[in-house]
């Protein structure tokens, strides 16, 4: 077997700068999951603490909804004017979604219009997420090494959770230093400012991103062609043409996406709601297993590299079904700290086959002039109706007194993916990045014009 191709810097500092959006990005996205049991009786005041986290967790649902048209419209936006300046966007969407939740009145000062705010709020943010997602998976494949393409996506989802952690740690640190009254009072208003101020300075770091060499090729290709090639860019009707493809991502990402959010941002809820633990102990639980999630990121996706991608998502679709009912019912009656910890690293370590996957799986997909399109748009898809739903699908079960009924939906999504990946055809070293697939853009032409577009990138550097 061959040997890796060895690691280029560019290529790191790209990664890199598109990371750390990535990462801001997800830490505001989160810090509703992560600290809406204590702002939650001050949009939604109720006798019942289930009954107000389901309203919590009905408008984290609500923001799903723009996913779909956060990831049609930026994931245009993307393959037309450049995965750099749709990253930008969608920094700035977040950033002004975070600020407006920090300056809401409670209910108590106006009223109904407190959760309307909120409402609106994060339907800007499911905006800018359901964007982010495909303009970031295109621009991580496309800029990275080739051999190398499943370790360097992954760290998406490196960003992803490093987010998380981060609003996990915030809210560490603030349960050290404030009273739980102080902490529901204002205390929880503190984490989206410092979201939105990273942002802004995210915004600035994003501007030293290089474009995407195979979006300027394409562009080129496109400018040379004529007006219907650049009309051809992030539409509709040349996704239509990959119809198969999009049913394939779609299929893909059900039972990840619901694995996902299940085992993350519900499980902090089922933990204290169910398990009965305390939110000190889960928020520490919680934070240490995110920790060594994000590590074994890397690992899939270098493995991915060496054994293919879709061996890798075999095995999540069948860990995922055959694991996820006895995982949830033992972790549901134990209070101890421990066990619950290796039971939500077990059900992560699973879900991990997927998500260091989930964007070079998608990416090599389609093509050069819709992959933005065609990774954000069926992922926003699944995310709105299945990731956004999953967490009030296992509250208003549980307050049904059904609650084990969404380990068997949970393990139903996953084999949907386990069907899937089974009808996938192996795509690492024969991929559209690839010069020997068919479907690859990169001809004589696209090789020319990447050459000539990095000889000026590097005058200009």
């Amino acid at each position: 077997m061959s040997s890796a191709p060895p690691i280029n810097k560019r290529v790191v500092g790209n990664v890199v700068r598109g990371c750390i959006g990535n990462l801001i990005e997800w830490y505001d996205w989160f810090v509703y999951a992560a600290f809406a049991v204590f702002f939650a009786p001050v949009f939604f005041p109720s006798e019942s603490q289930t009954a107000q986290l389901l309203s919590a967790a009905v408008v984290f649902a609500v923001g799903f909804l723009m996913r779909p048209i956060g990831g049609y419209i930026l994931g245009r936006f993307a393959d037309r004017y450049g995965r750099k300046n749709a990253l930008t966007l969608s920094v700035i969407l977040m950033a002004a979604g975070s600020l407006l939740i920090a300056a809401t009145p409670s209910y108590a000062a106006i009223g109904l219009a407190a959760p309307i705010i909120l409402v609106l709020a994060r339907l800007l943010q499911g905006l800018s997420v359901g964007g982010e997602f495909g303009s970031s998976a295109t621009y991580l494949s496309e800029v990275a090494t080739p051999g190398r393409r499943g370790f360097f996506s992954s760290f998406q989802y490196v960003s992803i959770v490093l987010g998380q952690i981060c609003a996990l740690a915030v809210q560490l640190i603030l349960l050290q230093v404030l009273t739980t009254e102080q902490m529901s009072s204002w205390g929880w208003r503190v984490p989206f400012v410092i979201g939105a101020i990273a942002a802004v300075v995210v915004m600035v770091i994003r501007r030293g991103m290089d474009e995407s060499e195979y979006y300027l090729a394409e562009k080129a290709k496109a400018a040379a062609q004529g007006a219907n090639a650049v009309k051809a860019e992030g539409s509709l009707r040349t996704l239509a043409r990959y119809w198969k493809q999009f049913a394939l991502v779609f299929g893909l990402a059900i039972g990840g996406t619901v694995a996902y959010y299940t085992y993350t941002t519900y499980m902090q809820k089922y933990m204290i709601n169910t398990s009965g633990m305390d939110k000190h102990t889960v928020a520490w639980i919680n934070f240490a297993a995110l920790i060594v999630y994000m590590c074994m990121q890397p690992a899939a996706g270098a493995l991915s590299d060496r054994i293919g991608r879709r061996k890798v998502m075999l095995f999540f679709g069948a860990g995922a079904t055959l694991m996820t009912v006895p995982i949830m019912t033992l972790l549901g009656h134990t209070s101890n700290a421990f066990a619950a910890f290796g039971l939500m690293l077990a059900g992560l370590t699973i879900v991990t086959a997927y998500s260091a996957l989930s964007p070079i799986v998608k990416a090599e997909q389609f093509p050069t002039k819709v992959r933005a399109l065609g990774v954000g748009l069926p992922h926003a898809l699944v995310t709105a109706v299945f990731g956004g739903t999953a967490e009030p699908i296992a509250l208003a079960l549980k307050q049904a007194g059904m609650e084990s009924t969404f380990f068997y939906y949970v393990a139903g999504c996953a084999a949907l993916t386990w069907i899937a990946a089974f009808k996938m055809k192996e795509t690492r070293g024969a991929s559209t990045l690839d010069p020997a697939s068919p479907d690859a853009s990169t001809t004589g032409e696209f090789e020319a014009a990447v050459a000539a577009d990095n000889t000026a990138e590097r005058t200009r550097a």
